[in-house]
């Protein structure tokens, strides 16, 4: 993700000011530190932040099952669906 945005940053620099964003990350641990820098990019880009991030951590520390493939459980599944279907009515509604 950080090559993408270092690839594209001038080339969309100033057409996406204001633009609103929202965070989902899917993370072995806590996942702060990704949402930190996706914030601190997002901030460069003049994007407006609409909704905290959503992290949903799998727990995945050793080798092993960071490269499993994930599941992602009901519970945190819902939350995914609930913060997509908010960042989507608050754009159909120009509320962001």
């Amino acid at each position: 993700m950080k090559d993408f945005f270092d690839r594209t940053y001038y080339t969309v620099l100033d057409r996406l000011n204001g633009r609103p964003y929202a965070i989902m990350i899917c993370a072995g641990s806590d996942g702060q530190n990704a949402a930190r820098q996706i914030e601190r990019i997002a901030t460069g880009w003049r994007l407006k932040p609409v909704a905290p991030p959503l992290i949903i951590c799998t727990h995945a520390q050793s080798p092993q099952e960071i490269l499993r493939p994930k599941q992602i459980g009901p519970e945190d599944l819902w939350l995914r669906v609930d913060f997509r279907a908010t960042l989507a009515s608050g754009l159909a509604l120009g509320i962001f």
